[in-house]
């Protein structure tokens, strides 16, 4: 049992209480269930865990009532020898990590600064003389910094060295073994993995079986990578391994079975919805990784850039009607969502959701499953959610009429709804609900926005580097971007992973809707029309928002072009000098520009000239007036 004084734990509530932070309900609630713990959790990470307080505010409380400072290990540099000073086992088991040191002193930062026993015991690690300072740094980080600093990637490979060393390899598959713990290599292996796929930052990790190996592979920033290949033999146990974590049936491999695992790892809850497949190879295996802490983001995170921002934040004060979010799947519409629903949360509205299923849990939010089976679909959800007097109602997506007409007419009878829907661009969305059959009458006056988005891979801004752009590429900037002469390009380093990429950014288009707006979509007004009308009032194209960021060096073209239509733009460029085709931009972004012979120019002219024939309302704002993808 900690000695953890109680008079810390005590005033940290207290001051908790008296700053409006928690309700004096909440605070008893965590005392409760510190009795239950019998005080190995100090009332802080207790209410953390439950919900009642972020670990940021619990950080700015403890750095006020203490005086002890607040340690920033994300964006810290920590000496790795120094880490190890520490044991890996008795810094995991107490939440700690060393992260800076004098010639007498050490600064250690610990998610319990009042625990005086590791205190004690830290100082066997270093010399008599050495004052040991603690910081306060929450539990998720130094979970995460130990990770990093004292590594754990091996362990793969020596579970699997273990594995190939045993005697009698076949009680690799012993059922007994896959459900129980530590002492099995099979239930280390694949925990080492999910692990492993986690500290990566992957959102899905797909075991795929062929005829002699297995693959592994992971889905890291939108892009699959091939992380290891295992022998083939391994698969049965490691299959049935995985089956057991996620509830399924074991003895079934010829129908598809969804599950579910929840897991601690690296500090953080972490969800795994888990679905098989048949195949000519035996089962594929893919985990959907649902990490909450990356995927509910502060708005400002998101990389709105200001002006969006501050049209989001006036959107979602409006009390009723409805906001849409569109883009294809693995967008990001559910981490926009989430992240606004988080934003808006108090404890003052009622918040109330119908998804396909639920991936994230919010406190204060009642969150509801649909469920085809029992009749339970998103227009029926719907109709039910406004019987419990909801302020708020998030559905997950509108696929059809019914859905569509019961959103838009809880929103006229005072609700704020959020939904998705699947289309191009920001005002396909009209279009789209018309074609549903919902009256224009209906949507007129009901919509607060709608919000398209791709995700884009950020360059590592550890190696980015600057070259100097061709004729071409500065023609695909816009005429407000010809002063630009030098963009970033991706190299690849250990930070990266030699991808030259390192996160994603939001690459959106807003539409707030204003009166004009409404009447013009009550009159059944062109896209044409429409998009005219918007460029009139400030409306910022999502082309535009990319070239923004690849200004900013915050990703670069290449990026840009997989992600964003920019067809338009690039055979629109026929007044333009060009010195090279698109597939020159692909190589100049990652090496020196090659320059193009001048039939080959002549030739790109000439089709361009050819076989494109532009109504667009602007050569440069990336939005296409006739052509249209279809819809994913």
């Amino acid at each position: 049992m900690k000695n953890n004084s109680a008079s810390p734990n005590k005033d940290i509530g207290t001051r908790l209480l008296e700053k409006k932070v928690i309700s004096e309900d909440q605070l008893q609630i965590a005392l409760k269930e510190q009795e239950k713990t019998r005080g190995e959790k100090t009332i802080g990470t207790i209410l953390v865990e439950m919900g009642f307080i972020s670990e940021g505010a619990l950080g700015e409380i403890l750095s006020e009532s203490t005086g002890i400072k607040k340690f920033d290990i994300r964006s810290a540099m920590i000496d790795s020898k120094l880490v190890k000073k520490i044991p890996k086992e008795f810094a995991t088991h107490n939440k700690l990590i060393a992260v800076s040191s004098t010639e007498d002193s050490v600064n250690v930062a610990m998610a319990d600064i009042f625990d005086i026993v590791a205190v004690d015991q830290i100082r066997r690690c270093f010399p008599p003389n050495f004052k040991i300072i603690p910081v306060y740094a929450t539990e998720v980080d130094i979970l995460s910094a130990i990770d990093q600093y004292y590594g754990y990637e091996m362990s793969i490979e020596g579970i699997l060295k273990e594995i190939e060393g045993a005697k009698d390899t076949q009680n690799i598959n012993d059922e007994s073994q896959l459900r129980g713990d530590y002492r099995s290599p099979m239930v280390r292996l694949v925990d080492a993995i999910l692990t492993d796929a986690v500290h990566r930052g992957a959102s899905d990790l797909h075991f795929e079986p062929e005829n002699s190996f297995l693959r592994i592979r992971y889905r890291i920033d939108g892009k699959m990578a091939q992380i290891r290949s295992i022998h083939k033999e391994y698969w049965s146990a490691i299959a049935v391994r995985i089956k057991i974590m996620s509830g399924m049936n074991i003895a079934e491999s010829r129908k598809p079975q969804d599950g579910r695992v929840q897991s601690e790892i690296l500090g953080r809850r972490i969800d795994f919805r888990v679905s098989t497949q048949p195949t000519i190879h035996s089962e594929n295996i893919v985990m959907r990784i649902l990490d909450e802490k990356q995927s509910i983001l502060t708005i400002d995170k998101l990389g709105f850039s200001e002006r969006n921002e501050r049209v989001l934040k006036t959107m979602v004060q409006r009390p009723e009607g409805v906001i849409i979010l569109t883009g294809p799947t693995g967008s990001g519409k559910t981490t926009t969502l989430y992240t606004i629903l988080n934003y808006i949360n108090s404890i003052d509205k009622n918040i109330m959701t119908l998804e396909d299923p639920v991936e994230y849990r919010i406190p204060l939010v009642r969150q509801s499953n649909i469920r085809a089976d029992a009749g339970m679909d998103f227009a029926s959800g719907i109709k039910a959610l406004l019987r419990q007097d909801p302020d708020v109602i998030l559905v997950g997506e509108i696929r059809d009429t019914d859905t569509a007409i019961t959103a838009i007419q809880a929103a006229m009878t005072g609700h704020q709804v959020y939904t998705s829907l699947h289309t191009n661009d920001a005002i396909s969305a009209i279009p789209r609900l018309m074609n549903m059959g919902v009256p224009n009458y209906l949507m007129s006056g009901s919509l607060i926005g709608v919000i398209a988005q791709r995700l884009a891979r950020k360059l590592c801004q550890s190696c980015k580097e600057e070259y100097q752009i061709n004729e071409f590429e500065k023609n695909l900037l816009g005429d407000k971007n010809q002063h630009v002469s030098k963009l970033y390009r991706s190299k690849g380093c250990e930070k990266c992973n030699n991808n030259g990429y390192k996160g994603r950014v939001a690459i959106i288009e807003i539409i707030s809707f204003d009166r004009e707006l409404d009447d013009m979509v009550s009159n059944g007004a062109s896209r044409k029309d429409m998009i005219k009308y918007l460029l009139s009032t400030g409306f910022v194209p999502m082309v535009e928002d990319g070239i923004e960021k690849v200004i900013a060096g915050t990703t670069d073209l290449k990026e840009l072009i997989r992600v964003v239509d920019m067809t338009d733009r690039m055979m629109n460029n026929k007044t333009a000098k060009t010195t090279s085709n698109n597939n020159q931009i692909h190589s100049n972004i990652h090496k020196n520009s090659a320059s193009t012979t001048k039939e080959a120019i002549k030739k790109t002219t000439l089709n361009q000239n050819s076989n494109h024939k532009s109504d667009s309302i602007n050569n440069h704002s990336g939005i296409k007036t006739e052509q249209k993808k279809p819809n994913s």
